[in-house]
């Protein structure tokens, strides 16, 4: 049971930096890291030191564990892969005994790299309650690495997404002391994300590579790798030889919101649909207005529907203009008062006795933007003070302070949000004939492109002939 663990290496990877796409950001120091390996006598000549530990940083699904490969691919290296839960043993001495085999065979390979996964579930803090087990695997990590010179030419890599977590005898100088932070791919690295998957799969001319990765902001690798594959399945169910923009659409909306619940629009009475309906075309609508008072990084409406999906009767999409990098006053503003134009649109049309608990998150959402805004932001007359804790996250409420002071925060809150809710209740108000007019073709076909809706509100005719999703 506890006898000797094999660790083999895999030797000629073939992936390379090449082969990951949108990591532009890092790929500088990740390049560098190659060279260590490939010429560590360039650099002992000038006193430099192979960088024993490297930590990649980042969410799950970024490409950790590829970007890893590729510096082993192009430094032409042997590749060690083990995951952190692998030495996390029970039994005393056996998750130290691995990491003594996992050096020894490493040794026998060098130069060569050993990656290793999820590193917080190994190197996570001591606390005093911890088992000894738990604290002997991370010295035994910590005296294998200060055991062997940079001349060796090993590099341990270790992938996290809490780099919080770790110990900070992990991070130390001469310990994983070099840490690459690896983002979430921004609109050029979606767009060649979703070009390496699209090229595996026969696709429609007309799906627009630029549309899909401007609505997939916030999503991974994994994710348009998953989204493009979602996207085939859908295809091949409904027997197509081609991957449309239907399908990338139904894709999307399957992963963002969950899978659409067409049978229950149908138990739905028409007043429920027409609420939701309602609801959902006050988002729409505030969107459309507050356009015009947008210079930049405007929201283009994408589409609404009625139709379940997830715990949601409906939602409404818009996509950023262009990749957003900061975010104005003005912009949050405007971010509560597309949360607020749901039940404010249902007051305007069946009064304040009867808005509807469909609010909930929308209220939720709005007031943690204004939070952010008091507490993190300093948008308010409570000037240029940050009321959270260093640590803290964006929306946390922050240190205990005197009341007063908590008082102060809540009053500026609450200025923010009834600010919103006069506002969006003008707005629609002024514009009811063309809220009650979209909710009304919404309840008919069920979903609307951002298109139609601006046909809608134009004058013009919906050219489908049936309920259901749109082809975009």
């Amino acid at each position: 049971m506890f006898g000797q663990t094999t660790y083999k290496p895999i030797t000629n990877v073939e992936t390379r930096f090449d082969d990951v796409k949108g990591i532009d950001e890092c790929r500088g120091e990740l390049e560098e890291i190659v060279d260590f390996l490939k010429n560590p006598e360039k650099f002992n000549k000038l006193g430099g030191k192979l960088p024993k530990g490297v930590l990649l940083v980042g969410k799950p699904g970024v490409g950790k564990t590829l970007l890893a490969k590729a510096i082993a691919g192009e430094a032409g290296v042997p590749f060690f892969f083990c995951s952190g839960s692998e030495f996390d043993e029970m039994f005393v001495g056996v998750g130290a005994k691995r990491i003594r085999e996992l050096f020894a065979a490493a040794r026998k390979q060098a130069p060569c790299i050993i990656f290793i996964d999820e590193i917080d579930s190994l190197g996570g803090k001591r606390t005093a309650r911890d088992p000894f087990y738990s604290k002997q695997t991370l010295n035994q990590i910590l005296s294998e690495m200060d055991g062997f010179k940079s001349s060796e030419g090993i590099i341990v890599i270790g992938a996290t997404n809490l780099l919080d977590s770790l110990d900070k005898a992990l991070i130390r100088p001469g310990r994983f002391d070099r840490h690459i932070e690896v983002p979430l791919p921004d609109l050029k690295g979606r767009k060649d994300i979703l070009s390496l998957y699209l090229k595996k799969v026969p696709i429609n001319p007309a799906v627009n590579i630029d549309t899909i990765a401007k609505k997939t902001t916030g999503f991974t690798g994994a994710d348009l790798e998953n989204l493009v594959n979602v996207a085939s399945i859908r295809a091949c169910t409904k027997n197509k030889e081609q991957v449309s923009n239907d399908d990338m659409d139904y894709a999307f909306d399957r992963i963002v919101m969950g899978i659409a619940r067409t049978s229950s629009i149908n138990l739905m009475n028409e007043k429920d649909k027409e609420i939701t309906a309602i609801h959902e075309c006050g988002h729409a609508l505030v969107v459309l207005l507050n356009q015009k008072n947008l210079t930049h990084n405007k929201d283009n409406l994408h589409k609404i529907t009625i139709i379940p999906r997830g715990s949601a009767l409906g939602f409404t999409a818009s996509l950023p203009e262009r990749e957003v990098h900061h975010m104005s006053k003005q912009q949050y503003h405007q971010i509560i008062d597309k949360a607020l134009g749901g039940v404010v649109a249902e007051e305007i049309c069946y009064g304040k006795d009867y808005v509807t608990s469909g609010c909930t998150s929308d209220l939720q959402h709005a007031t943690n933007i204004a939070r952010a805004m008091v507490t993190r932001f300093g948008m308010s007359e409570l000037g240029l003070i940050d009321f959270t804790e260093e640590s803290g996250s964006m929306y946390q409420k922050g240190p205990e302070f005197s009341p007063e002071t908590k008082r102060l925060i809540d009053i500026e809150i609450q200025k923010i949000v009834n600010g919103s809710y006069e506002r969006v209740k003008k707005m629609l108000k002024e514009n009811e004939p063309q809220l009650r007019k979209l909710a009304h073709e919404l309840v008919k076909y069920e979903t609307l492109s951002g298109k139609e809706v601006l046909d809608i509100l134009d004058g013009k005719e919906v050219t489908r002939s049936i309920a259901g999703e749109v082809d975009y």
